[in-house]
């Protein structure tokens, strides 16, 4: 290693080191919602916490010791709604954020030694660089996966709402009250969001709550408005014996008619991708059925 790459090295552990330093020195600012989520009651919160698994794996246990262990500006706040919708816990996230950067740490190092043995030289800021960037691209990702998942768990809870909508409002054309036409609905399908919407009609019930509110409050923690709006609809029914039938019905095509306008949206944008390669290849075999004119015609 000559002077300069040395001097590299020990300029970022001496920066690191010092950045460390004024970071443990700055004073922590606990996040608003935690600490509002630990005051309130425990009936109130019960539906944004996830709790841990009963025999966590190696990625959540580690999880676990990064939420005690590292700081929260560090690990980042973690996307409550998503992980709520995706039915994993905080640790989860944290062990996959915490194995990942790890990875990206230890990766540059590993095919910096195995060029080594193959005879390559690479110069020392490579991997150091690499060992930084990598490490904190890799340390990011997991917040982009969770909510590419995110988006597509609510995509299928939607399809799912739509078919609750639909079995409420046939309920309450039979002629059922506006509760026992939500608990029926959600006593027909099977799907995690039916069983939720279930758990929480039985909680309200236990609880002597109107079920519109745990079902508005549902909706909230897992950011699902089409869920809000039912429980508006129902609990004008509830409350003021309206007609909602008519409202149910309505919503439910609503719904319907917003996927079926995302899906060609995004029938669209992969149609235009196989465009481009469509278009190369085109001219790939146009410039083969030309060539040889052409070197003839200019005496090549």
């Amino acid at each position: 290693m000559t002077a300069l790459q040395l001097a590299l090295v020990l300029g970022v552990v001496v920066g690191a080191g010092l950045a460390g330093a004024l970071y443990a020195l700055v004073p922590a600012q606990p996040d608003l919602g935690h600490v509002l989520a630990r005051l309130s009651p425990a009936t109130r919160r019960r539906g944004a916490i996830t709790t841990s698994s009963a025999v966590p794996d190696t990625e959540e246990r580690l999880g676990i010791w990064a939420e005690r262990t590292l700081p929260t500006r560090l690990l980042g706040p973690a996307p409550a709604r998503d992980l709520a919708v995706l039915r994993r816990t905080s640790a989860e996230f944290y062990g996959r954020k915490v194995s990942y950067g790890l990875l990206g740490l230890v990766l540059p190092s590993l095919l910096t030694g195995f060029f080594a043995l193959l005879g390559i030289r690479v110069p020392g800021v490579v991997p150091v660089g690499g060992t930084v960037l990598l490490g904190a691209l890799m340390f990011m990702a997991p917040s982009r996966d969770i909510a590419e998942e995110a988006k597509r768990a609510r995509t299928e809870c939607a399809r799912a709402l739509s078919a609750y909508i639909e079995l409420c409002a046939l309920e309450r054309n039979s002629g059922a009250g506006a509760t026992l036409a939500l608990a029926s609905a959600a006593e027909i399908g099977d799907s995690w969001v039916f069983n939720r919407i279930r758990e929480e009609l039985a909680r309200a019930r236990y609880n002597g709550q109107p079920p519109w509110d745990v079902l508005k409050e549902l909706s909230d923690n897992l950011d699902l408005p089409e869920l809000a709006d039912v429980a508006h609809i129902m609990r004008l029914a509830g409350d003021e014996n309206s007609e909602v039938y008519r409202s149910l019905r309505a919503r439910s095509a609503a719904v319907r008619s917003s996927l079926l306008s995302e899906e060609l949206a995004e029938a669209s944008v992969v149609e235009e991708r196989m465009y481009v390669p469509a278009s190369f290849l085109g001219l790939v075999f146009l410039a083969l059925l030309m060539a040889p004119s052409l070197l003839r015609l200019f005496g090549m």
